[in-house]
């Protein structure tokens, strides 16, 4: 199968491409919120570069949050588009689980912890087993780095730090007594790729939101003030 990776989730904007003959590739379009600008024309050039066009494509898969609200509705909306007009169908990932299959294709193994940066002093997080396959243990939830720290460095048990959330918090993160940190930034566009072949379709993409946009916060602070 020709399949697409959208990943729009995070302040990078990423896609990953893999042929039918198995050629796979994947880019860093853009890693300061410009999702809209660089989004289409690298997708434009990407197929170009492969001498495939959009109706060439058998599936797009796209990371449907958490993350950030206008960077998830641009890679949705854009993944619908060309479902849409070329007919390819759909499967949806969450960016928590890309970058646990992620660090799982890098040969991490253990109990990871994977954290989405969701500003506002807050991180979007999953916990996750990962031995010969990923296993989710939690739920996707939102917490303050700082609860999360506590948590792991009370219990004691071995823990694996990864996300860009991590990285934001990393002086915090980094001095758990137990923890080791994965350096993932970008949720894996390899991984989307592998998870976007097996995975069923689906009709349409609901994002994961797991909030209300910032916007929405402030306004909703200002008006009760």
């Amino acid at each position: 199968m020709n399949i697409l990776a959208i990943e729009t989730a995070t302040p990078a904007c990423a896609i990953g491409l893999r042929t039918n003959d198995g050629f796979e590739l994947g880019w860093v379009l853009d890693e300061d919120r410009h999702h809209t600008e660089v989004l289409s024309a690298g997708i434009a050039r990407v197929l170009a570069e492969t001498n495939l066009r959009a109706r060439d494509l058998d599936r797009v898969v796209v990371d449907r949050g958490p993350g950030l609200f206008t960077g998830l509705r641009v890679g949705l909306a854009t993944a619908l588009g060309l479902s849409e007009g070329t007919g390819c169908s759909l499967v949806a990932v969450s960016s928590l689980e890309l970058l646990a299959h992620g660090a799982h294709l890098g040969g991490t193994r253990g109990t990871l912890v994977c954290c989405v940066d969701g500003r506002r002093g807050e991180v979007f997080l999953q916990n996750f087993r990962l031995d010969d396959d990923v296993t989710a243990l939690t739920a996707a939830s939102v917490a303050t780095p700082r609860s999360v720290v506590i948590e792991w460095a009370t219990n004691g048990a071995p823990v694996i730090f990864t996300g860009d959330g991590v990285e934001r918090y990393l002086r915090d993160f980094a001095a758990v007594p137990n923890a080791t940190v994965e350096h993932q930034v970008v949720p894996s566009v390899a991984a989307a790729l592998l998870l976007g072949a097996t995975r069923d379709t689906v009709a349409q993409v609901d994002p994961m939101y797991l909030r209300e946009a910032d916007a929405v916060a402030n306004f909703t602070t200002r008006q009760r003030s």
